[in-house]
């Protein structure tokens, strides 16, 4: 049943922010350190367990309004001059799910300067906002090359100067009393900090159901797409598409939910790729191609360090592996690529098929099944699969159209939102909540 599916809330959101800093290894696991660090001071600071938990859990996806790469490298270096954009983006992101809208407002003042606020410290998130600002800001400091502990009159010394007009003095007097401890700024920076907030964070023990899961797969599905307008509605065509194939196939309902969830998750690891890549109008080089791999194995490594999602795993990521054992990027073979996962791969080729691209325009039946039958008959995908699409084409397609139109208007009211600077300034609940239920 499905409602018997679920998983650590620690761990499901760790892996998540660890998915949101693979655009490179200068920033990885940025996120995961900068909670650990608003952790420490938040507790530090004697907040209670709600205010805490909320704050870490706004710390773990702070810069998920950051789309693209390319952006989060900006912002991690200083090189980025507007930073409202992904604050504002991001609360607007964490308000499409109640698993994260409690933290939201958080995320939307988390570059917000003391000096602009006017509320008290003791304000409703102004307190947490503060203490993630400065978190962010000792975590960008460091220079990843040196011994940190090299580092810490530095880093410490700049947070001083920021007293009273970047950040409130008593959330910088909070981080004084734990800056002096050597332990706090080795777990920072230690290789072993995901175990060690996995085993002693504050959600080791919270677990989470199916629908919270589903509710964050919708969260991280427009994160991933809607970096560019011809990919907007590509996973929501492919969960669609696998679910109908799925029950068609005999898939138990529980099975057909799951494989629509799979579909939602499938090109998670596509936050690793930048948009130049993605939004590419032309065919990939031999050396873009390969970065472009990498997408399906962090798909399968960040939905594998996930306890409880095996099955959603496999089905999600082995979207580009071949019946022949020439796909990518593990090489596996028809003797372990499940039915689910034979499912996913015919549901994504058809659905980029389908959809216009940069270099082409969507192609329609006759092309589609051509190109579909010769993979099958090379080898590449299940014939059955192919077959079964084919047959029930005409039902399948306008249930994939109706659930990307909804995708798309979704998409579009966010871009309405986001380029425009005054909206951005501006995202209430209600804003939040109207673009949610475009989606549920």
């Amino acid at each position: 049943m499905l409602k018997e599916i679920s998983v650590n809330l620690g761990n499901f959101l760790l892996s998540l922010s660890d998915a949101v800093d693979l655009a490179s290894p200068a920033i990885a696991s940025h996120q995961l350190r900068t909670a650990y660090a608003a952790w420490q001071i938040g507790r530090s600071a004697g907040l209670s367990k709600e205010r805490i938990d909320n704050l870490f859990m706004a710390a773990l996806l702070h810069d998920i309004g950051a789309l693209a790469p390319e952006d989060k490298i900006r912002l991690h270096h200083f090189e980025e001059k507007n930073l409202e954009t992904h604050a504002a983006r991001g609360a607007w992101l964490f308000g499409l799910t109640p698993l994260l809208s409690p933290a939201s407002q958080i995320v939307r003042f988390h570059h917000k300067p003391w000096k602009k606020w006017d509320a008290p410290i003791d304000a409703p998130d102004v307190l947490e906002s503060q203490i993630l600002v400065l978190a962010d800001l000792v975590e960008r400091l460091i220079e990843r090359s040196q011994y940190v502990l090299h580092q810490v009159d530095r880093i410490c010394a700049r947070i001083h100067s920021l007293a009273g007009a970047e950040i409130h003095s008593d959330v910088v007097d909070v981080f004084n009393s734990i800056a002096r401890r050597e332990d706090f700024w080795l777990d920072l920076t230690s290789p072993r900090l995901y175990s060690l907030l996995l085993h002693l964070g504050p959600f080791r023990r919270v677990e989470i159901d199916f629908d919270d899961i589903a509710s964050a797969a919708l969260l991280f599905r427009s994160l991933i797409d809607f970096r560019s307008s011809f990919t907007a509605t590509h996973s929501t065509g492919v969960a669609e598409s696998a679910a109908v194939l799925a029950q068609a196939f005999g898939f138990t309902d529980n099975e057909v939910s799951l494989m629509r969830l799979a579909g939602n998750f499938h090109d998670l690891g596509k936050l690793a790729v930048p948009n130049s890549i993605l939004n590419k109008p032309g065919s990939l080089t031999r050396d873009e191609f390969a970065i472009m791999k990498q997408h399906t194995y962090f798909t399968y490594t960040v939905l594998n360090t996930i306890g409880g999602l095996d099955q959603i795993t496999e089905w999600a990521a082995f979207h580009h592996e071949r019946l022949d054992g020439s796909g990518y990027p593990f090489h596996i073979s028809a003797d372990v690529i499940n039915t689910g996962a034979r499912i996913m791969t015919v549901a994504d080729i058809f659905t980029a098929l389908a959809e216009d691209r940069p270099y082409r325009e969507g192609m329609g039946k006759k092309e589609i099944a051509d190109i579909l039958k010769n993979q099958a008959g090379r080898g590449y995908i299940d014939r059955r699969i192919v077959n079964l699409l084919l047959e029930n084409y005409d039902e399948i397609l306008p249930k994939v159209h109706e659930q990307q139109m909804i995708t798309r208007q979704y998409y579009e009211k966010a871009r309405t939102i986001f380029n425009n600077k005054n909206n951005q300034l501006n995202l209430h609940t209600s804003s939040v909540r109207e673009g949610a239920s475009l989606i549920e």
